[in-house]
């Protein structure tokens, strides 16, 4: 069974800003590559790994449906936020955030 992986507005800004915090850190042109890589990682994740294995991550406390994707991205990673919807094979990505930061919005 293959799920379709969609992602909601606040999933896309959150990747922007991701994307935006890790290239206003950089000092060099490797540092730039890195914010690429980074947000390339995550999007690979997401729609590889929950349109194959939805149900195999951990649930969040909002409901059986609503589970969390560890995505490990160098020494640290990121956490996506996703909603299985129970009316067919489509997944959400609602939020993704850096796992040192406090939580989603």
């Amino acid at each position: 069974m293959s799920f379709t992986v969609r992602w909601s507005e606040t999933a896309l800004t959150d990747l922007d800003r991701l994307h935006e915090f890790l290239l206003q850190r950089a000092s060099v042109v490797e540092d730039l590559e890195l914010a690429d890589r980074a947000l390339e990682a995550i999007k690979a994740a997401a729609d590889d790994l929950l349109a194959r294995t939805p149900f195999s991550f951990r649930k969040a406390a909002r409901s059986p449906l609503w589970r969390e994707l560890v995505i490990p991205f160098g020494s640290t990673g990121y956490v996506a936020l996703y909603e299985i919807r129970p009316s067919g094979q489509l997944v959400v990505v609602h939020a993704v955030r850096h796992q040192r930061e406090e939580d989603y919005h």
